[in-house]
């Protein structure tokens, strides 16, 4: 029997932090006058050459499930539009995690010691003034 060991991810590709191309793919949907295919969208994300259509495809079809985007049937291939925009996917991201979770006055405990002292006063205006 041989001793396969797991091929080596390739580091000289950097890899997007989870949740990254679907913040770019919403930015270069919403920046775009009119609806976009895949080939499209990939030709308008700056991102590197190891990212590939199919990668592009699957987070549109995610982004789809989440409501974050609409798509319609042009010939062959489907456009996309962007419902929501960067901030709006982060934000409905947060709410679904929180929502998970029973004990929430914790989460959001342990959410608030963690922010930099910038966002801290950001949320602290927010909270006393939600229409600013």
């Amino acid at each position: 029997m041989t001793d396969r060991q797991p091929p080596e991810a390739d580091s000289a590709v950097p890899r997007r932090r989870a949740g990254r191309l679907e913040a770019a793919i919403i930015t270069v949907l919403s920046a775009a006058d009119r609806p976009l295919t895949t080939g499209e969208v990939l030709e308008r994300l700056d991102a590197p050459a190891a990212l590939t259509y199919s990668t592009v495809i699957t987070t549109l079809n995610r982004l789809a499930k989440k409501g974050a985007v609409t798509r319609r049937r042009d010939g062959k291939a489907f456009r996309y539009t962007a419902i929501a925009d960067a901030p709006g996917l982060v934000a409905a991201h947060m709410n679904r995690l929180l929502a998970e979770e029973d004990d929430r006055a914790s989460v959001l405990r342990r959410f608030v010691s963690g922010l930099e002292p910038g966002d801290e006063e950001i949320l602290r205006h927010l909270l006393s003034d939600p229409d600013s």
